[in-house]
Parts: structure tokens; sequence; C-alpha cells
């Protein structure tokens, strides 16, 4: 009887302690589950931040601010830090919460002026910058490789600050990755707790870690397609304001043939070419080039070209147009931006061409009545571009100039595109080139003989296209019949 109760009780003992073995393996699974679903809840919520974050058009520097806030709230630590990689493989404190420990020792210099936690942010910022592979940060920079010291004090691979409240007790960092491409390296120091962090902990912070560089590449990719967008809209509105610069049709004026053509180099160039009808049977006509492409240059090019259409208006001198020009433009313009002009006035009744040159290329005549059968030389002429000096400097060096220009007589105005055009050895197709293929195609149409100047400089470049926008004007005089 009494071995038969002996059992009995031995039996029930192992048994409870079965259950209870169970009881706490069953716990244990249960703490585990919630674990890993508040894990999943916290990256969930990361992730959906993240989203909030790209939608709310963050700057790389606003969004790696929001990453540290993150994995602070997400982790219990008392601070984070985002290290980003920078030009010659080193990182950089980029964005902190709390009192991040620095990476190296701080001089007592900078322990003297650290008064204050701001202080103290700024300093890290400012200051972090340490090559991929030195110290526990840059060891997992280079291993790209998360890791967890769960006791900080006293290793080696850490900074051991003499302050106390930069002492690290536990730290995790893990890459910030997209790819095989490192961004940067998210740490998180110091439980709230005081003990160290767990292996959850670690989890997490790989978790954030990679949804961070998830986010990072998306807001890379987003900033890109909006900049291309504005890059498109820009260039439609240039282009556009560009079409509104060309003459839709050349002015009929008795006793000249006229023809202009302007071709861009790219969707939006910074040339001008505008001939105008004036007063007494003239033309106003000027090339110009602006110092710059896009958006700002079609601007300045159409202020330039409506001031130079209203001050014709009033002045019949183009060197008095051109001073007014220049006044009225000298405020307006960028710094280090200016435009070169020639803009001239052609009155048939006079046989003459007024002209006045800001800095641009040489004008082109050609004689048909000189002693050869055909003379073509460049005008000289002093001035300075538009926008460039104040008008005290600019009206006292700009001059007009007079030609008279006789039935056969050519006039030519064109821009650096024409006879700067390199060929395939790089020398320029240049002025003389230019003036031959002027003599050689002088008894044509001023329509072909543009196109002529253009197969000639096709030709000489070996290309199709043109690596710099291209203008010309032909005024041939005619006998007017």
């Amino acid at each position: 009887m009494i071995t038969f109760l002996a059992g009995l009780i031995t039996g029930g003992v192992i048994f409870f302690g079965l259950y209870l073995k169970a009881r706490r393996e069953r716990e244990h699974a249960l703490a585990e589950r919630q674990l890993v679903f508040q894990e999943k809840e916290i990256v969930v919520d990361f992730m959906h931040d993240m989203v909030e974050a790209l939608g709310e058009g963050l700057s790389r520097q606003e969004l790696f601010q929001r990453i540290v806030h993150a994995a602070v709230l997400s982790t219990g630590a008392l601070s984070a830090c985002v290290f980003e990689k920078a030009d010659g493989d080193r990182l950089q404190g980029v964005a902190v919460e709390g009192l991040f420990p620095p990476h190296r020792p701080l001089p007592v210099s900078s322990k003297v002026k650290l008064t204050t936690r701001a202080r103290f942010i700024e300093q890290v910022l400012r200051s972090e910058s340490f090559g991929i592979g030195e110290g526990f940060i840059g060891g997992v920079a280079r291993t790209l490789r998360a890791e967890l010291i769960e006791n900080g004090i006293g290793d080696p691979r850490l900074i051991q600050h003499d302050d106390p409240a930069l002492a690290i007790r536990s730290i995790i960092a893990a890459p910030i990755l997209f790819g095989d491409h490192l961004i940067g390296v998210l740490a998180v120091a110091n439980p709230v707790t005081g003990q160290s962090f767990t292996s959850t902990d670690f989890s997490l912070v790989g978790s954030l870690a990679e949804q961070a560089g998830l986010a990072v590449h998306n807001n890379e990719f987003l900033s890109m397609q909006i900049e291309k967008r504005q890059l498109d809209l820009d260039l439609s509105v240039a282009r556009d304001i560009q079409q509104l610069l060309v003459p839709q049709e050349v002015p009929r004026v008795s006793g000249l043939d006229l023809d202009a053509r302007y071709i861009p180099a790219q969707q939006v160039g910074g040339d001008l070419v505008d001939l105008f009808p004036l007063e007494g049977g003239r033309l106003g006509v000027a090339v110009a080039d602006v110092s710059g492409k896009g958006v700002p240059a079609s601007i300045l090019m159409a202020i330039c070209r409506t001031h130079i259409r209203n001050f014709s208006e009033i002045h019949r001198s183009p060197s008095a147009v051109l001073r007014e020009t220049n006044r009225a433009m000298i405020g307006e313009m960028r710094q280090g931006m200016f435009i070169t002009v020639v803009f001239g006035i052609v009155d048939p009744a006079q046989n003459s061409i007024v002209f006045a040159r800001a800095g641009h290329e040489l004008p082109l005549i050609g004689f048909h009545d000189s002693p050869d059968p055909f003379t073509a030389e460049y005008l000289e002429s002093e001035g300075m571009p538009v926008g460039m000096v104040e008008p005290e400097l600019f009206d006292q060096i700009l001059e007009d100039r007079t030609v008279v220009i006789r039935p056969g007589d050519l006039f030519v105005l064109y821009t650096d595109g024409v006879t700067e055009a390199p060929n395939p050895e790089g020398k320029e197709f240049s002025g003389a080139r230019l003036s031959d293929a002027v003599k050689t195609l002088r008894t044509r149409s001023a329509a072909e003989l543009i196109s002529g100047i253009l197969e000639n400089v096709g030709r000489f470049s070996g290309r199709t296209d043109y690596p710099d926008d291209i203008s010309l004007i032909v005024i041939k005089r005619t006998d007017g019949t």
C-alpha cells in the first residue's frame, strides 16, 4: 500500500512538473508571438510614417530626422543617430535625437562649449565624420551586417567618454541599404529601462533600417521624377516663349530680299532673331545671343526683344535703342548674365544700313560692284554686351556705323554657332569659311543663301545636328522690282 501511494505521489509530481513546463512553454511561445506581432505593428507603423513623409515631400535631411525619431519611439532608446555615407567612403552624422554619444572623444574645448543639449546635438551633426571600418559604426558599414552590443561598458569597439551621460551601456547598429548600395547606418543607444537591448530590439532595428533604405531610395527617385517633370515643364515654357520670339513670316520690304533662320541646338536655345517694319518703309533687324539657357534665358531674351522694339519707335539711331535697352535691363540681369546684340535699321530709300554692335559677332557685308567681281568684309564697330556694365561705360563705348547697300549687295548677321561650329578634329568653321560661302552663294536668293551656308557648316562639321544655337539673317538688296 505504501509503495502504491509513493508511486502515485511520484507520478503526480512528475505530471505536475510536465504540466508546469508545458504551461511555461505555451506562455513563452505566446509571449514570443506577441513580440513578433508587436514588431510587425511597429514596422508597419514605421512604413506608414515613411510613406507619409514621402507624400509630404520631405528633403533627405528631414527624412533622416524622421527615421531617427521613429527609431527612438519604436525601441525605447534614449538616443539614435543616422550616419550617412559621404564622398571618400566616409560616414557623416546627419540626423540625431537625444544625447547620442560621439564616435570619437570630444576635445576639451568642445566639452567647455557644449553647455546645452542643443549645442551638443549641433556639434554631433557637424563633427561626426569618420572612415568606413573605423570603430563600431564604421565596422557595421564595412561588413553590411547589423550588430548588437549588449554590454558596452569597457567594450574596445566603443569610445568610453568621461561624461556618464555619454556612456554606452548597450547599442545596436544596422546598415541602411538599398540592394548592395550602402546609404548609411542607423544606430540606437541605451534603452530607457537601463538594461540591455534584446534580440527582439535587434531584429526590430534591422527591420527599421531595411525600410529606411527603401524610403530613402524612393525619396531620391521621387525627387528625380519631380525634378524631371519640372525640367520638362521649364523646357516646354521656354520653347513656347522662343516660338513667340521667332518671326513667323519675314516682312516684305520693297527693294529687299530677306530671310532669317533660327536652329536651336537643344529644345531651348539662347539666340534671338527678329525682323520688324518701322515707319517710313524702314526695317529693324536684330540678332542676339544670351549667356544662358532655359527659362531664365528665354524670358530675358523676350524682355530684350520687347525693349528693342519699343525703343525703336522712339529713336532712329540703333545705338540709342541699345543704350536705352541696356539702361532698362541692367537691373533685371542676374549676376554673370549678359546679351550680345547687333541691331540695325535698314532704309531702302536711302540705300543704307545703320547698325550698332553690343559685343556681338561682326556683321558681314558683300559688295557686288567692287573692283573684284564680289568682295566680302567684316564690319568693325565698338560696343559691350547688354547688361554687362553700367550705362556710363556702355554709352561711352557704343557707336553707330553706316554702310551703303546697293543692288546685289548682301548684309549677313549671325551668331557664333555658325563660325564656331567644330569639325571632328576640333577646328572651327571660322569667319573666313563663312565669307567664302557667301561669295560662292552670292547669286542665290536670301533663303537659298542661308540654306547653302547651313549645308557648308554641316559638311564641315560632319554632323546633322549642331552643338550650339545657329541664327542667321540675310538682307539682299535688289533693284526694287
